[in-house]
């Protein structure tokens, strides 16, 4: 059977495969699309295998809310390289998991795969993806919230994202709240959040650095107290002064609002991913040598 023009386009528009690939694939079937189609459904899985040790600790954030602001996602998916990122095809894909994922109302990354996107699974679409720009691609994160209150969500150049849900206040509090944390990252929402085990252990740490400043005991408790309440209000998201406005602290902020913080979440691209160190010198080298 003759491949057509049309024939190619069809299946290119159901896959998102390149246009050769498309062309191969009809000429393998004789024109069968539904034998083309698993023939590139299996050939994108086999790339999609091949690739999956690489390590992918780029990406994006995205985000997805619904119209009454009541629920919210975050979606971390990520690529090998932030050229691969920003490639128009990915970011397609990291919005349409958000949106799936927001309407499946789950964070089970493994079921959100199974779920339905574009009459295929969001897995197929992945390998379709991976075939596509040549990188492993992963969805590797969903963290979802739910609030009667205010959801402020911000993200900051599609690495940084944040959810956090206010009691009182305004959307336009919940976001500033929202940016301020994904620009500060706070570990915790007060002094009272903070394990015991911590406290402690940072306690011990300033006991010690104080002790060999040689003062009086009385100088190295009063040094101490102090350091440690300059500490918690580093790391604790009521104590930090507000990004938009350092004469005041978020406590105070939320305050002048009515507002208080439920909770939040923040998202970085790759964290806690072990990256690659690129040593483009020794790789020269090895290929120069054969080594």
């Amino acid at each position: 059977m003759a491949v057509t023009a049309s024939m190619v386009k069809e299946l290119r528009e159901r896959t998102g495969a390149g246009m050769m690939e498309c062309k191969k694939a009809l000429v393998e079937t004789d024109g069968n699309m539904d034998a083309a189609l698993d023939l590139l459904r299996k050939s994108g899985l086999a790339k999609a295998d091949k690739k999956a040790s690489r390590i992918a600790a780029e990406g994006q954030v995205i985000l997805a809310s619904n119209e009454s602001n009541t629920e919210a996602v975050m979606v971390e998916v990520n690529s090998e390289t932030d050229f691969a990122a920003k490639d128009a095809n990915f970011q397609a894909f990291a919005k349409a998991v958000a949106d799936t994922a927001l309407a499946e109302g789950s964070t089970d990354v493994e079921a959100l795969m199974a779920s339905d996107l574009d009459g295929a699974s969001v897995e197929i679409a992945r390998q379709a993806l991976i075939a596509k720009i040549g990188e492993n691609i992963q969805v590797r994160r969903i963290v979802r919230m739910s609030s009667n209150g205010n959801i402020g969500a911000y993200v900051h150049g599609g690495r940084i994202g944040v959810l956090v849900e206010l009691e009182g206040g305004d959307n336009e509090v919940a976001r500033d709240v929202a940016m301020h944390i994904a620009a500060m990252n706070p570990e915790f929402i007060d002094v009272d959040d903070v394990p015991a085990d911590i406290l402690e252990k940072e306690k011990q740490f300033l006991i010690s650095q104080a002790a060999d400043s040689g003062k009086p005991a009385d100088i190295i408790e009063k040094m101490v107290t102090g350091r440690m309440r300059k500490h918690l209000s580093a790391i604790t998201l009521l104590g930090q002064d507000f990004v938009k406005d350092g004469d005041i602290t978020v406590a105070k902020l939320l305050e002048q609002n009515g507002a208080s913080v439920k909770g939040f979440t923040r998202l970085e691209v790759g964290e806690g991913i072990e990256k690659k160190e690129e040593n483009f010198a020794d790789e020269v080298m090895q290929q120069v040598t054969g080594g």
